[in-house]
């Protein structure tokens, strides 16, 4: 399983999303650990067995140890503060916002890589869940960090292919049945 059978297993009506994973992945200006954690986080994220099968393994020879397992780690905790922190942005009641959280996310504190990288995946992820809020802490987080808007944006242009090829081919095997 590879990148290359993900790409082949688009249907022609999606053409668009082969070219553009060849376009995120193959042409990516990010670091070869922001890219595959990103990928990794991102089809974690995408809830297609499809994709993480796929991806994963790709993902797994790009990464180190640490690395695939703190992109793993990020997509589990986006999962997490993205239901979190959306809800109380979508409650119209403000109270809830000045509530503490009580719930752990210690591995945002030490993820075991760059920040950066961590960072970026977790824009990635927040961005498919769709969560504004941590999009803009993450996002800031980032600048404040260093990382361009390019960068920033090279991270959500992985997840929105992700998350499209994932959709595409998860309808596709629904509708094969």
């Amino acid at each position: 399983m590879s990148l290359d059978e993900l790409k082949s297993a688009v249907p022609d009506y999606a053409k668009d999303l082969r070219l553009n994973l060849d376009l995120v992945i193959d042409n990516s200006a990010l670091t070869q650990q922001q890219l595959w954690g990103t990928v990794l986080a991102c089809a974690i994220a995408s809830r297609s067995p499809r994709v993480l099968r796929e991806l994963a393994p790709e993902a797994r020879a790009n990464l180190s140890a640490e690395a695939y397992t703190a992109a793993k780690s990020a997509a589990a905790v986006m999962a997490l503060s993205n239901v979190f922190h959306r809800t109380r942005h979508l409650l119209s009641d403000p109270e809830y916002g000045k509530l503490r959280a009580g719930l752990r996310m210690n591995v945002i504190g030490d993820p075991g890589v760059e920040r950066v990288d961590f960072e970026l995946w977790s824009v990635a992820v927040s961005a498919i869940n769709g969560c504004g809020a941590c999009l803009d802490s993450h996002e800031q987080a980032l600048r404040r960090a260093g990382a361009d808007r390019e960068t920033i944006q090279e991270a959500f242009k992985i997840a929105s292919v992700v998350q499209a090829v994932g959709t595409t081919l998860d309808a596709e095997a629904v509708l094969a049945e």
